[in-house]
């Protein structure tokens, strides 16, 4: 069903060209939700001790899985595709997912090795968005986080051949129940070799704090080449 900008007086109870919020003073919301100014002087030196310091009040302010992201990656030819993964691990190397390789995304991260992160915490009025090369992480760390996940997400790990097309729901269900008969309950799942994880290298990181009218503040970490070391800058963006 085609969905229409509808801007006269017969518009739809979904108005698409309306739907809109202002965003507030952080005193006009919820005591959880801070929608505060984002200034250069009230930044933290680095990304990663910002990007924790947003990331601890995500948590504390009860949003849902507060570390979901968007992940966009591109293939060969330059095609996008986005979806939603949870992000398990950030330093300052960059952040960590992990995934099938064969499934789109791993395919694509590894033909055309850029990616874009899009944090939405709407309900703080606060995005992240991260941008930089992507690679696969080192097996030892696809290990130790393999071994962490509950038995029921390793066997799925097997049982998925993530992004292929199935004739129907049974055949993901046999795919998992085979799983089962392989690896019995008394015995560790083993990693899959086409399974592990991505690492977002950032060359930008950029905090979106929502304001009134549209002015919304946007800094962004920028990484720089100096001499054979990297460092990072800080800009303001045009909203």
């Amino acid at each position: 069903m085609e969905h229409t900008l509808t801007t006269g007086p017969s518009a739809a109870p979904h108005d698409l060209a309306r739907m809109r919020r202002e965003y507030e003073p952080a005193a006009a919301q919820r005591p959880a939700v801070r929608e505060e100014p984002l200034v250069e002087e009230h930044l933290a030196a680095d990304w990663p001790t910002q990007f924790g310091r947003w990331f601890a009040e995500a948590v504390a302010a009860e949003l849902p899985e507060p570390n979901a992201m968007i992940v966009a990656t591109a293939d060969a030819q330059g095609r996008p595709s986005s979806r939603t993964v949870l992000l398990k691990g950030y330093d300052e190397r960059g952040f960590v997912f992990f995934t099938n390789y064969a499934s789109r995304k791993g395919r694509e991260a590894l033909a055309n090795p850029y990616a874009s992160l899009l944090f939405p915490w709407f309900a703080m009025g606060r995005q992240v968005v991260v941008c930089g090369r992507i690679a696969p992480v080192d097996r030892h760390v696809s290990e130790e986080y393999f071994r962490l996940r509950p038995r029921g997400a390793q066997l799925g790990a097997w049982a998925s051949a993530q992004s292929s097309v199935l004739p129907d729901r049974q055949a993901l269900d046999d795919a998992y129940a085979a799983a089962e008969q392989s690896f019995p309950a008394e015995d560790d799942v083993p990693l899959p070799e086409h399974w592990g994880g991505l690492r977002v290298e950032p060359e930008t990181v950029e905090f979106w704090q929502g304001r009134r009218s549209r002015l919304h503040d946007r800094l962004r970490f920028r990484r720089e080449p100096d001499g054979g070391a990297d460092r990072w800058i800080v800009e303001r963006l045009a909203p």
